[in-house]
């Protein structure tokens, strides 16, 4: 799991790279390998959508966070570009899932990749462009600056319970429910019959003879 988000990070650095070299003359068609490189990146994400989703929506997702986490900021106060009204589900969490999922292309299902992406938010690992920020184009202010700012106000218990959160809420469709695991019937026994006494015959005249040697 974790080879195959290396593998498509690595692919879509390199697709982005490709994109910023033009053309020596934009009259000719693209390079082979270009096209090549667009069908395996394509190929990939495709097939990494179900190992994403982890049997949840990734919309639904950050709902669920907030639904665990009431108090944590949901920065939902921006403007869409599209109908010009709030966008009130579009959250912080929400963005900070598709920047996990989208932007970075990490698993969802451990600790440590959630724990990169905060360390992204806090200026500690990589760097995170304005422009490609999840909402960026869609809304009319990009959130990014002020998310940042927010993911760094975080103590580290908030940080740490967020993590948490995240996990619990990618996993938990591959947990199983209680009630869920069958409980182990016991073998039927097979009935013994009780084993009925002896009859017995009444003392009869001369039997005490029998005894004598």
């Amino acid at each position: 799991m974790m080879l195959r988000g290396t593998m498509l990070h690595f692919l879509r650095r390199a697709f982005q790279d490709t994109l910023k070299r033009p053309f020596a003359d934009s009259s000719k068609r693209a390079p082979l390998p270009f096209l090549l490189l667009l069908t395996l990146i394509t190929a990939l994400l495709m097939s990494a959508q179900p190992l994403v989703a982890q049997g949840i929506r990734v919309g639904d997702a950050w709902q669920q966070v907030y639904e665990l986490l009431p108090d944590f900021p949901r920065e939902n106060q921006y403007i869409s570009r599209e109908n010009g009204k709030v966008a009130e589900n579009n959250t912080l969490i929400g963005r900070l899932i598709r920047y996990h999922i989208y932007i970075k292309v990490r698993p969802v299902n451990y600790r440590l990749d959630w724990k990169l992406t905060l360390a992204d938010y806090l200026g500690a690992n990589e760097r995170m462009p304005a422009s490609t920020y999840p909402s960026a184009d869609t809304l009319r202010i990009n959130p990014f600056q002020n998310d940042v700012a927010v993911v760094r106000s975080l103590n580290r218990a908030q940080r740490e319970a967020l993590v948490q959160t995240l996990v619990n809420v990618f996993t938990a469709s591959d947990r199983p429910e209680p009630n869920s695991v069958p409980t182990p019937q016991r073998p039927n026994a097979v009935p013994v019959a009780p084993i009925a006494p002896a009859p017995q015959r009444e003392p009869r005249p001369g039997d005490a003879q029998l005894l004598l040697p």
